[in-house]
């Protein structure tokens, strides 16, 4: 899975779904957990790797590791006194350039920040099945894609790789990570959806959902950290399509899970099998969606469209 380069100065230390973690050469360890413990600066390189339904697929979006990092970094510079976040600079080897930041390791919380503010997804089918969202109670009577007034906080515990990502109450949350943590980073979640959906609904883009990833710095304050509202993300809607109760027109990986699930993938999601490789037709319009995702909320046109 791991796309790990040969870059002068950086010894690779860990791979996740899209991203690889490298540490400045040198930086003591007998493995790569290790070395990330003592290090103080990582390169985060993004690649051009798409997950879905907890596998990574076997076949690359083109540009997308530059399209997340770009998106971010536009992110970060929004949000930044809401919160600050983990990025300390550019200056990184020409073979990722474009595609990764040097950022300060983070003691990472072992929580997935949810805000939704639209009822959709796994959102949708917790609350057909008994109301309520990870512990919070909904109006009845709400179909797909309806807003949710005020927007709620939806933690989910992390999953190893491979494994399923699960949604829990807030109290859940608090035995996790303690009461008064769990409240500023629930606040904090909150607040950063709020400002991100009033900046891309004035550029056409509904968020209807997106989560965030928090840690604590070297002087122990809570920074934003990872990637922040890119497709991989967040669900992205054209606002100018919109219509509650309705599939929703999306600028993110919707549409490959759509395929998969679908008959042409011939891919029972059920099976625990790899998924199948993804036809040219659905690499390109994955990639023209998340470049449109990019160009419509940053306002500049994507360098490699």
């Amino acid at each position: 899975m791991s796309d790990s380069l040969d870059l002068p100065g950086w010894t690779h230390a860990y791979s996740g779904k899209v991203r690889d973690i490298y540490v400045p050469a040198g930086t003591p360890g007998a493995d790569g957990g290790a070395q990330l413990a003592q290090a103080e600066r990582m390169l985060m390189v993004a690649s051009d790797r798409i997950s879905a339904f907890d596998f990574v697929l076997s076949t690359p979006i083109p540009d997308k590791g530059a399209i997340l990092t770009g998106l971010s970094l536009w992110w970060f510079d929004q949000l930044a006194d809401v919160v600050g976040n983990h990025v300390l600079d550019l200056d990184v080897p020409q073979a990722v350039a474009g595609r990764a930041m040097i950022c300060r390791p983070l003691d990472m919380f072992p929580l997935e920040c949810v805000a939704r503010g639209y009822l959709t997804g796994s959102g949708l089918v917790d609350y057909r099945r008994n109301g309520s969202v990870c512990g919070v109670r909904l109006p009845a009577g709400l179909a797909d894609a309806d807003r949710l007034e005020p927007a709620i906080f939806t933690p989910a515990t992390k999953a190893q790789l491979g494994d399923h990502d699960e949604n829990i109450s807030f109290e859940k949350a608090t035995d996790v990570v303690g009461r008064a943590d769990a409240e500023e980073l629930r606040d904090l979640t909150l607040r950063l959806y709020t400002r991100a959906e009033e900046i891309a609904r004035e550029r056409g883009i509904i968020v209807a959902d997106t989560k965030f990833e928090f840690g604590r710095g070297p002087q122990g304050q809570i920074l934003l950290g990872d990637e922040v509202l890119t497709p991989d993300s967040s669900r992205f809607w054209d606002a100018a399509a919109y219509r509650p109760g309705e599939s929703q027109a999306s600028f993110d990986k919707q549409f490959v899970r759509d395929w998969l699930t679908g008959p042409d993938s011939g891919w029972d999601r059920e099976s625990g099998e790899q998924p199948p490789a993804l036809p040219a037709e659905v690499v390109e319009r994955t990639r023209e969606r998340y470049a449109s995702a990019f160009e419509r909320i940053t306002g500049a046109a994507f360098p490699g469209a």
